[in-house]
């Protein structure tokens, strides 16, 4: 379905009993709501209403112009709108990557709307910021968004050769995910509002932001390649709530994709406690 926020159009997967317990998830770079098919199913199953946007960038109805379009304000905002068409007034929180990010805003300066928070491979952004400016590893690791923030230059990186580099950013996933993946980012100005999110960083309302206080778990993986050890133990410090720490072995990045059984479990443990 598609829905109307402000002036712009979302596509929203909705799944499940209409008075199942909402639970909204968001997914990352360089994905779509689609990433989140095996939890989503998972959770129905589990008798949950399930709501899976196409996040800002991602929809084609919502590719604003320009950089400042992309901060985390704006794109909370987006949830907070699709939440409002659907009639949900509280939510379990689920997001990935990037849509990590966006839960944990959500949960800051919404905590009125968040019933619990399950952040999936990204931690708080302030133990991530702290790993970024101090923790070796996680440079090396993070080098890459030094890229994404060349406006121009990340495009045709990304994109030549058929788009070689960013499949190689999705490998060990299915070929058709990866294919909707590479379609959808090469749509006129889909990369360049999709990467905006990156360039937006030094611009988010992130810096002051109080410790998250609804109920949260946090899921790493110990073959993610983008989150260190030290950003990962660093989070729960960020957390003034009931807080868990779950670590996956052997799986990589992609969790919902990889090990969206372990994912799924810990998701319904913590709404399950909540």
């Amino acid at each position: 379905m598609q829905i109307s926020v402000a002036e712009l159009t979302f596509d929203v997967t909705v799944d499940g009993p209409q008075d199942g317990r909402p639970v909204l998830l968001l997914h990352g770079f360089p994905e779509t709501g689609r990433s989140w098919d095996a939890v989503r199913e998972n959770l129905v199953r589990a008798g949950h209403r399930v709501i899976v946007p196409d996040q800002r960038g991602y929809s084609p109805g919502a590719r604003p112009s320009g950089v400042e379009a992309y901060g985390m304000r704006p794109i909370v905002s987006d949830a907070i709108g699709v939440l409002d068409a659907l009639d949900i007034s509280t939510v379990d929180v689920v997001g990935h990557d990037w849509g990590a990010n966006v839960a944990w805003c959500l949960g800051t300066w919404h905590p009125e709307r968040v019933r619990s928070l399950t952040a999936v491979a990204v931690p708080h952004p302030l133990a991530f910021g702290w790993a970024f400016r101090n923790d070796s590893d996680q440079q090396e690791r993070s080098a890459y968004i030094l890229l994404f923030w060349k406006e121009g230059k990340a495009e045709q990186v990304l994109l030549e050769d058929g788009a070689r580099r960013l499949r190689r950013m999705l490998t060990g996933l299915p070929a058709d995910a990866v294919e909707h993946y590479v379609a959808v980012l090469s749509e006129p100005g889909a990369l360049t509002a999709t990467l905006n999110w990156y360039r937006a960083m030094s611009r988010q309302e992130v810096a002051d932001m109080p410790p998250v206080a609804v109920p949260t778990t946090y899921v790493w993986s110990t073959e993610d390649l983008a989150v260190g050890q030290a950003a990962a133990q660093k989070c729960g410090e960020f957390v003034d709530a009931t807080y868990r720490f779950v670590i996956l072995d052997g799986v990589s990045h992609w969790i919902p994709e990889h090990a969206p059984d372990q994912l799924t479990a810990a998701i319904l443990d913590r709404i399950s406690s909540t």
